[in-house]
């Protein structure tokens, strides 16, 4: 086997494990990202095609793989998935060049093998997720998990929160994002209450409560929202 065949094996198994970690995929990101051509990717995918993957072509936008097509035999419930992306978060804040893009790699590996909807959910549970790493304060929370679990499936969520003074209120919130600061958890979440966002500290939630009803999402990214509400 020459030197090509074996750089076109390896990106065919890249590219099959990109898009078992994406959702819907262009050539022109599989091009940047391998730094070839489009006309490239367009044989590679032909490529996996023949192969026997189930490659599904939408006009205009790009590809994506048959649902349920994934590696077996690791699978991950959506809390263990959820937890991944806290890791994710802490080393990510490494400055070890090297173990941030082993890892980047890892996880990409580990987000193909989720079914569509669970790969949706974590990540966004990515993209709402600030860590800020300090090793000299310890954080207490219990509902971390659960609070992951409201933000990706939408759920209106009731608390009991404590302020300063330890006065409670109770609180119907649509958890939004969570963020690490150099002291605590913080939620951020629509306050109906207050009927705007909030923020709330983790380690003053006396009590939550996952309710059944879903809120409608909040269509902007966490840096739009940091540019709004600054």
């Amino acid at each position: 086997m020459s030197n090509n065949d074996t750089k076109r094996l390896s990106r065919l198994v890249a590219i099959l494990t990109q898009l078992q970690t994406k959702r819907l995929l262009t050539a022109a990101v599989l091009a940047d990202k391998f730094s070839v051509s489009n006309r490239t990717i367009y044989r590679d995918i032909k490529a996996l095609e023949q192969a026997g993957v189930p490659i599904l072509t939408a006009d205009g936008k790009g590809y994506s793989l048959l649902e349920g097509y994934r590696i077996p035999p690791i699978m991950f419930t959506e809390s263990q998935a959820n937890a991944l992306i806290i890791a994710e978060q802490l080393v990510l804040k490494n400055k070890d060049a090297s173990l941030v893009k082993d890892y980047i790699e890892a996880i990409d590996v580990i987000k193909a093998v989720l079914k569509n909807s669970e790969k949706d959910k974590v990540n966004l549970l990515s993209d709402r997720t600030r860590f800020n790493q300090n090793i000299s304060r310890a954080r207490s929370s219990n509902n971390l998990s659960d609070l992951q679990f409201c933000l990706t499936n939408f759920l209106l969520t009731r608390i009991e929160y404590a302020n300063e003074t330890n006065d409670s209120t109770l609180r119907l919130i649509e958890p939004f994002a969570l963020l690490s600061t150099q002291e605590n958890w913080l939620l951020v979440a629509w306050c109906r209450l207050r009927k705007n966002f909030r923020y709330f500290r983790l380690d003053r939630i006396k009590r939550l409560e996952i309710l059944s009803e879903k809120f409608t999402p909040h269509r902007m990214t966490l840096q739009e929202f940091f540019e709004k509400h600054a």
